[in-house]
Parts: C-alpha cells; sequence; structure tokens
C-alpha cells in the first residue's frame, strides 16, 4: 500500500518553500506563449544532490556546477544553446550568469546552472543577464519554469506527491524536459526534483543514483545520450520533518522512485515523432540488475523499434535484443508476450492468433512482457518506436 497520494496538477512549486517563474528572454525564436529562460527558487538554502550525463563531451553548465560546494538557493534553465564545445567561455558565462541571479536574488549561497539547445553555439550572455531582474517567482510559478526549459517537447512533463509519516506530510515535486537524444546513463535529459522534507545531501545522493537508475536510465527513444543530461534533487526542509531513520528514508525511496518513474514515462512518450509507447517488463531474472539490463536492451533496440513502428510481429528482433544484454541467459526458457498475448515459449515460437497480434500493434502503448525463467529479478524499460517523422525532424534540426 501506497504511503503517499499524488497532487492534482502538482509540480516543483507544490513542496513548501519553492517558488519559479519562466519568461521569454529572446534565447529562441519569438511564438505565442513561447518561454525560454527559467529559475527555481528555495526560501532557504538546500541540501543537494545530481546525476549527470556519462558523455564524455559535457556541457559547460555541468562543468560549473560540478563547482558548487555547500548548500545552494536554486537553479537558473536556458533553452536555446546547450553551452557546449563553444570553449573556456561557456564556463564563465555560467559563473557570471548565476552570480547576477545571487546578486539579483540577495543570496549567500549560490545557484546552480542548466542550459539545453543547440551544441556548439555560444549563450547569448547578455541577453540572460539583462533579463533575470525581469523574473516574477512565485508559488504558482512552477508550469511557466516547465515551459521555459522544453525544446522540441510537445507538452510540459509535472508531477507531485505528498508523503505522511509519524512525524506529519511532506511534498516531493518533479518537472522534467526532453523527447529526443534520450538514452540516458546516471542522468536524465534535464530534469528538476524539490522536496520541503529535512534530509542530508549524504542520503540525498544515494536515493536519487537509485531512483534514476531504476527510472530514467531506464528509457530510450533514439540510442543517444546528450551532453547536458542533469537530475538534481533539492531539499530545504520547510515542513520540519526530519528524514533520518532507515523507516523514513524508505518510505521517502519509494515515493521519489514514483515521482522519477512518472516523469521517465511522460518523456518516452512524447519522443520526437513518436507513433508507440513501449514498455517492456522483464521477471524471471537472476537479479534486479539483469532485468534491467534486458528490459533495456530490448527498448533501446533499433530493430525492435522499427518492427514495433512497422506493426510486424517479428518476435525474433526481441529475442535477439535479449541475447545482447550483459545479463545470464538461458535461451530455452524465455517466455516472451506483447500486449497479453504469448508469443514464444521455451525460447521458440508458438501458435499464435496472427491478426489478435497485428491488433494488438495498432495501440498506441505495446507492452512486452519477457520472463527469463531463471531467478526473481525483475525490472522495467519505457521507450519509442522509430519513425520517418524522427528522421526527417532531426535531419534539418538547425535549419
Amino acid at each position: 500500500m501506497k504511503k503517499f497520494k499524488k497532487i492534482k496538477n502538482g509540480n516543483v512549486t507544490s513542496p513548501d518553500g519553492f517558488i519559479a517563474d519562466g519568461i521569454f528572454a529572446g534565447l529562441k525564436s519569438a511564438g505565442e506563449d513561447k518561454l525560454d529562460l527559467g529559475i527555481l527558487i528555495s526560501e532557504y538554502p538546500c541540501e543537494w544532490a545530481a546525476t549527470y550525463t556519462d558523455n564524455k563531451i559535457k556541457s559547460s553548465s555541468i562543468d560549473y556546477c560540478k563547482e558548487v560546494k555547500g548548500k545552494i538557493k536554486g537553479i537558473i534553465v536556458n533553452s536555446g544553446s546547450a553551452n557546449c564545445c563553444v570553449g573556456e567561455q561557456g564556463l564563465i558565462d555560467a559563473r557570471n550568469i548565476t552570480n547576477k541571479c545571487e546578486e539579483i536574488f540577495q543570496s549567500k549561497s549560490p545557484f546552480l546552472m542548466s542550459s539545453t539547445g543547440v551544441i556548439g553555439v555560444e549563450i547569448p550572455v547578455g541577453l540572460i543577464i539583462s533579463s533575470i531582474e525581469k523574473f516574477s517567482p512565485d508559488i504558482s510559478g512552477g508550469e511557466r519554469f516547465s515551459r521555459a526549459i522544453i525544446t522540441t517537447d510537445s507538452k510540459t512533463k509535472n508531477v507531485s506527491v505528498e508523503v505522511n509519516s509519524k512525524n506529519g506530510s511532506y511534498k516531493i515535486g518533479g518537472v522534467a524536459k526532453g523527447s529526443g537524444m534520450i538514452h540516458p546513463k546516471m542522468g536524465t535529459m534535464l530534469s528538476y526534483i524539490t522536496t520541503d522534507a529535512d534530509i542530508s545531501s549524504r542520503n540525498l545522493t544515494k536515493i536519487l543514483r537509485k531512483s534514476v537508475k531504476n527510472s530514467f536510465n531506464q528509457i530510450d527513444i533514439d540510442g543517444d545520450t546528450s551532453t547536458n543530461d542533469t537530475v538534481v534533487v533539492m531539499s530545504n526542509g520547510a515542513s520540519g520533518n526530519k528524514i533520518d531513520t532507515k523507516e523514513d528514508i524508505d518510505k521517502f525511496q519509494d515515493a521519489l522512485d514514483y515521482v522519477t518513474q512518472y516523469l521517465a514515462r511522460l518523456i518516452a512518450e512524447d519522443g520526437e515523432g513518436i507513433s508507440h509507447l513501449i514498455t517492456v517488463e522483464v521477471k524471471g531474472a537472476k537479479n534486479e540488475n539483469d532485468a534491467l539490463e534486458v528490459s533495456n536492451a530490448v527498448v533501446s533496440s533499433s530493430l525492435v523499434k522499427t518492427a514495433i513502428f512497422g506493426k510486424d510481429p517479428n518476435w525474433g528482433r526481441i529475442m535477439m535484443a535479449i541475447g545482447n544484454a550483459n545479463a545470464e541467459i538461458l535461451r530455452d526458457k524465455i517466455k516472451i508476450y506483447v500486449n497479453g498475448i504469448q508469443i514464444a515459449e521455451e525460447g521458440k515460437s508458438i501458435s499464435f492468433h496472427y491478426q489478435s497480434v497485428l491488433s494488438a500493434l495498432n495501440k498506441f502503448q505495446i507492452d512486452i512482457v519477457i520472463d527469463l525463467g531463471i531467478g526473481d529479478g525483475r525490472g522495467m524499460a519505457w521507450g519509442s518506436d522509430l519513425t520517418e517523422e524522427y528522421v526527417i525532424f532531426n535531419s534539418a534540426y538547425t535549419t
């Protein structure tokens, strides 16, 4: 039984003590209701933790965040430019922008910075610095913030939950962006999580890494890991609810896992050009790590993706992808199901109603269940198919 409840229309400003805003600063071409610069601020300095991309080419905004020590006041995020592959200037710009945030909001604690957009384009630092004083952050600004950080996303991605404990209640809120260049490794596209619980940076780091492993690291749209992938969780303690016992930490972990998996699924179903959301559930693995490896291998396979797009019940592609995983596999024990219809048993095809499978593949959500038959490990992954629209869109991304 869940010890938390989802907050209707919740977002990163649902937890007490957080305010946000999003504005149009001219970083992207103008458009109706278009925003391109966001800020998230805590009333109180925050303990925090972060994970970043494993891509060896990293944004200067990430380089800057890795410099920051101690508690933070908030985060500023620009879209339109990735602040990546722009030389030393990128780090200088990040420092100047965050210093301006400290000045404008009269903070003794530093701000973090994230960027998203085209690689190799310098940030229009003058525009950003002159726009910071135009922010009017408030508790209703979470949705504006989520609109400001998106690029090719078709929708914003927000969630918040309220957790009950013996010490009272606290909230966790989250926002994410991403719909292309999605194959995260120890990070995600961009995601920011807030909580008014009181929890140490040390515990936040452990909890976040575990949560990311089972959520953001289990989604794939196109097999490419971004240069800017970042997840940040901030704790300001405004609820007065201290999280330090094993029971409290486990409860916080469950709630955070819900938030990150909810956001991960929203990203997967918003993939560029998507026509199907693919969910892969693996059970019967030797352990949890093997289940995560297999589910990720299947959802990441280009041939599985194209088969789903073409509504082709070619279960051999699923079997091939299973075999590519870094996991213990016994071919002759594998069972495969597609939208509840079993198509393989003991590692080989079984008789199934062809038209029923074709009909199942016409649905937007495709659920693939794989039973490895050798243990009790379970894991899930989420992704999308690869479509002609995706190819056309990304063949002219900067033109």
